[in-house]
């Protein structure tokens, strides 16, 4: 009976209860100052999403497809910012290092879950910009409430049919004892790591269903916004090519500082061991916060409609007219 009571202890004392996570190693001194900034933009793009959503689910007449994926967007947003920053800014202020191993899986989870289902509304809504520049008769007829509906099921079921997998490749690994994780927060290949075992199905589940995924969604987008501006260029005003190439520019710009650390953070776990932890931690940060900052500015606030209604709703334009924000209003 004591060799079998002295294997329970073993397995009871390699069961992962918890988890440290460090903060953004080799930083720690900087994590107060590094909170300053990271807690303004977690505001900022709590504050600028939830506006942004009040105001498309109050207006009925912003029930309409460009707007309603902007609504889906700020709920990504939230989602993506809400899972990460609120842990990391307890680690920065108060040293709330542990988090349980369930914990732990629960945060991965919504974390890459909040990323797939963001990456597909952004490529719905390069869908949509396609089908108002290059097809405007077939817009009202393509994308009916009906489709709306049916591309927003698809983004979540997507979310969670990739997501759902990892978690049980994460509970089946031992963890002998490697609970210190030099991160801000739980990503699915710096929990696998911490387990001694043989980690491949993890790694190539991972790279597969990124490249099928977020990868496949970026050359979609791309294609997207190369005939959108073939498009363009054709316009005969060249006032009115110089506004298109605006807003096409921003959103570009937006969708690239939402892949590029994602992308970047994502093959560095896989391929980059010579990169610095604190180089990719701090690109793992800005990625759950920099867009949800920057979504709402840029496909809220330059679209004319949403800027109306919300200098209408801080008291900036009650009798309808917008004063300062041009005759664009």
């Amino acid at each position: 009976s004591q060799p079998g009571a002295m294997y329970e202890l073993n397995e009871s004392s390699f069961d992962p209860i918890t988890f440290v996570l460090t903060g953004i190693p080799g930083m720690e001194d900087s994590h107060v100052w590094l909170s300053v900034p990271l807690c303004l933009m977690y505001v900022a793009a709590v504050f600028a999403n939830s506006t942004v959503l009040f105001v498309i689910v109050r207006d009925r007449s912003l029930h309409e497809p460009m707007y309603l994926f902007l609504a889906m967007l700020a709920v990504a947003d939230l989602t993506l910012s809400t899972s990460t920053v609120p842990k990391t800014l307890a680690i920065f202020w108060f040293s709330a290092r542990e988090i349980s191993f369930d914990a732990c899986v629960t945060q991965m989870f919504f974390t890459h879950f909040s990323f797939i289902v963001e990456s597909s509304v952004l490529l719905a809504m390069a869908f949509d910009r396609y089908v108002a520049v290059c097809d405007p008769l077939r817009y009202s007829s393509t994308l009916t409430p009906a489709v709306i509906a049916k591309i927003a099921a698809a983004a979540v079921l997507r979310g969670f049919c990739i997501m759902f997998p990892p978690v049980f490749l994460l509970k089946r690994l031992p963890y002998c004892g490697h609970n210190v994780m030099a991160h801000t927060y739980c990503e699915h290949m710096a929990v696998a790591r911490l387990a001694c075992a043989d980690i491949r199905a993890n790694v190539w589940y991972g790279l597969t269903t990124a490249l099928l995924s977020s990868g496949l969604d970026v050359v979609l987008v791309a294609v997207s916004y190369a005939l959108i501006l073939r498009a363009v260029f054709r316009l005969p005003s060249p006032e009115a090519r110089l506004k298109a190439l605006s807003t096409c520019g921003s959103h570009l710009c937006v969708i690239l500082v939402f892949y590029a650390p994602a992308f970047f953070s994502f093959l560095t776990h896989r391929f980059g061991r010579r990169v610095p932890g604190h180089v990719h931690v701090l690109l793992a940060n800005l990625y759950v916060v920099v867009p949800p900052v920057l979504n709402p500015l840029v496909y809220g606030v330059r679209t004319r409609r949403i800027r109306r209604r919300v200098a209408r709703l801080v008291g900036l334009a009650g009798d309808g007219s917008c004063p300062g924000l041009g005759d664009d209003c």
